[in-house]
């Protein structure tokens, strides 16, 4: 079935298909996210190859950031438009592209082609990030958090895929150092989009699409979305700050390139493990709390890291940063997905996206600086400060007593 065949309208409430798509899903992300994470395990280290001046050793990894930032808002409306699936498989080209163009770049020694393959990777995350919302599409309120959590949970294959590729392909096409790891990178991609073909994703039935939805405006001045939206941006943009100095940092402790790989591994398998629980954990407890607890695992990731520069410190701070970015996450996304209506859904998705990927882009590009600067230390310390006013913020939702939902 292509993803113009896809049905045009959908009766109601299916928890039997979106369990169905959420498995396809958590595997094609299994396969997709793997892009990811070659790009931070390696776009530092090709920047400080390539890049002009050491302080824009981390712009790779800002492309792709503003790749993703840009690229929420056309997969909002090519999912209106034409379906979930062609949207997300119009960023299954971009995945290849990115991978393909990348080992060109490094081929050729060019910095500004390694910032165009990076990009073309980032414009595929924001696509493969879309498919947390796709999981939730046909499921029922009580289902969503679980539908999520299935999802990111396809990222621990993804935190093994993506270092192993990096340290098995690394060196095979001498002398250009990760050039066949970014050819690996784009034959997942292409996997990755053949899996997907097997999702069905229907699209909302007339009544829905005829129902009032309020401005976006409106929506954004909602204390539910505000607070939701600050938690997706706090947890993405801190975390993404921390992980994306973190290999170049460890490698300039003294540490191998195999090590830092392997950290960013331990990283992405802590970001995405916690999702075979995390479902059931909001669904027991609330988002709020469980959000609230991922703070918290993000403010002991920053104290871990500024003790000391070994492997087990640099290991050990970016496993609770993964822990603490999972639960703040799934929590956040669960309450965007209770602050809107299902006739406002793709608006307020591409809206939350923009503006947390915005955040991570801006985190991204200062990170590079801010590590050669004030060193890797002060880095972790401004975790400190930015998850405190979000705890404040979360904790004064919390106390409200009021549901989130519209």
């Amino acid at each position: 079935m292509t993803a113009l065949a896809e049905p045009a309208v959908f009766s109601g409430v299916d928890d039997n298909l979106a369990r169905r798509n959420a498995r396809i899903l958590a595997l094609a992300q299994a396969l997709a996210g793997a892009n990811n994470t070659v790009i931070v395990a390696t776009g530092g280290i090709v920047g400080s190859m390539y890049a002009p001046d050491k302080g824009l050793a981390t712009l790779p990894i800002t492309m792709m950031v503003l790749g993703m930032w840009i690229g929420t808002v056309p997969v909002g409306m090519l999912s209106k438009r034409f379906g979930r699936r062609f949207a997300l498989q119009t960023g299954s080209v971009f995945g290849v592209l990115s991978g393909l163009v990348s080992c060109y770049a490094v081929v050729h020694g060019s910095f500004l082609g390694f910032l165009a393959g990076t990009f073309c990777g980032g414009l595929y995350a924001a696509a493969h990030l879309a498919y947390r919302f796709a999981a939730t599409d046909t499921a029922s309120e009580a289902f969503r958090p679980k539908a999520v959590s299935w999802v990111l949970a396809g990222g621990v294959l993804a935190g093994v895929i993506g270092p192993q590729l990096v340290i098995f392909t690394k060196d095979l096409w001498q002398p250009y150092l990760f050039a066949a790891t970014y050819v690996a990178q784009a034959c997942a991609a292409l996997l990755a989009a053949f899996v997907l073909s097997f999702v069905r994703i229907p699209r909302l039935p007339p009544q829905e699409h005829d129902a009032p939805a309020r401005p976006l405006t409106e929506i954004a001045r909602t204390p539910a979305f505000v607070v939701a939206v600050i938690l997706g941006v706090v947890a993405y943009s801190m975390m993404n700050m921390v992980m994306t100095s973190a290999p170049l940092a460890m490698v300039g402790c003294g540490h191998s390139v195999s090590d830092a790989s392997l950290g960013i591994q331990w990283h992405v398998l802590a970001m995405y493990g916690p999702s075979f629980v995390t479902g059931t954990l909001i669904v027991r407890y609330g988002a709020e709390r469980v959000a609230a607890v991922g703070l918290a695992l993000l403010f002991a990731a920053g104290g871990v890291a500024i003790a000391g520069i070994t492997v087990a410190h640099f290991w050990g701070a970016l496993v609770l940063l993964g822990v603490g970015w999972n639960f703040a996450f799934i929590g956040a996304t669960t309450m965007i997905g209770a602050s809107h209506l299902p006739s406002e859904r793709n608006k307020v998705q591409s809206l939350n996206d923009f503006l947390i990927f915005g955040s991570m882009a801006v985190a991204s590009f200062s990170s590079g600086k801010l590590l050669e600067v004030i060193g890797w230390a002060a880095v972790n310390e401004m975790l400190f400060p930015v998850v405190a006013i979000a705890g404040a913020l979360l904790l004064w939702q919390m106390t409200r007593r009021r549901p989130a939902a519209v």
